[in-house]
């Protein structure tokens, strides 16, 4: 039998929670900062490296901002996702779900269409070059007011087609779910999915706004969904999927000591985890790196349920589902 390391390695997973723009890596800011001719106040990689430091959530989308300065072309976009799938297959991701920022580039005078259409061209490399499958999802930032969330949506109905849903990310205490209730209404009448991080550091009331306000189909973070049992009923009764992520929980410090991360008790509570990267340039690991970080406190089979929830949670065809739970039960009995 394989250590459960290995197990990890080969166990058939998707991604449903990574910011793309967390994908870039310190090398590849450094090498677009240069070809772009961006000032960055860096003199090398390894300066970059030891400025991912932080103590709080807003400390890291300080320089996350930052770093997107340096992301200029249509081709910046292409090889930002690419480098990401690229890491994703080695970890034996078979279909991601992954978001994106465009308010992040047209305030800064790049248009949507570069950025959509970028990383379109790299998901469609991505899956003919390792069989991986990925949807896009629009998050809008939620320190910016609802008027520019309105924008965004209107900006971005050329690309709808190729859009499966809208987020909603950024810091995110002061700025309640309840905010963008009429932009969520507005994009689900446009048959788009809705996803909202809440619980992260917000309150749990928060994840009761997503919930009643937004209509979520998918919960990203919602570790303090745990303060209040209703809500944690409520979770488990809908079947809602959670999007947890350890590493970032741990770097900033959401969670004290990852001994201690809460995915455990939110699988023995029946709730829906799954275990994903968030943005991994910035947090230390990948989807693997993230599972392994939270194996010692789970048994295989646990380990296994959230491989199987990743899929479950997906916006995915039921056939497509199926078809991967299949591939994880025959990995499991190859053990």
């Amino acid at each position: 039998m394989t250590d459960l390391g290995q197990f990890i390695d080969g166990l058939p997973k998707t991604e449903l929670h990574l910011h793309i723009e967390g994908s870039l890596e310190p090398e590849m800011l450094v090498a677009l900062a240069k070809r772009n001719k961006v000032a960055i106040p860096f003199d090398s990689v390894e300066d970059v490296r030891a400025a991912y430091s932080f103590t709080r959530l807003q400390d890291f989308l300080d320089i996350y901002y930052q770093g997107a300065d340096v992301l200029r072309t249509e081709d910046d976009f292409r090889v930002l996702a690419l480098a990401y799938f690229d890491r994703a297959a080695a970890d034996n991701v078979r279909h991601a779900e992954i978001f994106f920022d465009p308010q992040t580039h047209t305030a800064r005078g790049i248009p949507f269409g570069v950025v959509a259409d970028g990383l379109l061209a790299g998901m469609a490399e991505a899956e003919a070059r390792h069989g991986l499958t990925s949807k896009l999802i629009l998050c809008f930032l939620r320190h910016l007011d609802e008027d520019d969330a309105f924008a965004t949506l209107k900006a971005a109905e050329p690309w709808l087609d190729r859009i499966v849903g809208v987020g909603l990310d950024s810091s995110e205490v002061g700025h309640p779910p309840s905010k963008f209730e009429r932009v969520f209404e507005a994009a689900a009448a446009m048959g788009l999915k809705r996803v909202a991080h809440a619980g992260e550091e917000g309150p749990p009331a928060y994840v009761a706004e997503a919930l009643d306000l937004l209509h979520i189909d998918r919960l990203d973070h919602g570790n303090r969904s745990l303060e209040d049992p209703a809500l944690v009923n409520r979770l488990r009764d809908s079947a809602m999927t959670l999007t947890v992520c350890p590493l970032s929980n741990h770097k900033l410090c959401v969670v004290d000591d990852l001994a201690a991360h809460p995915i455990r008790r939110m699988l023995d509570l029946g709730l829906r985890a799954t275990v994903n990267s968030d943005d991994p340039a910035y947090f230390g690991g990948y989807v693997n790196a993230n599972y392994r970080a939270v194996a010692p406190l789970l048994t295989r089979d646990q380990v296994a349920t959230l491989a199987r929830n990743s899929f479950t949670g997906s916006f995915l065809p039921p056939e497509t589902v199926a078809a991967h739970l299949a591939e994880i039960d025959a990995y499991m009995d190859s053990q």
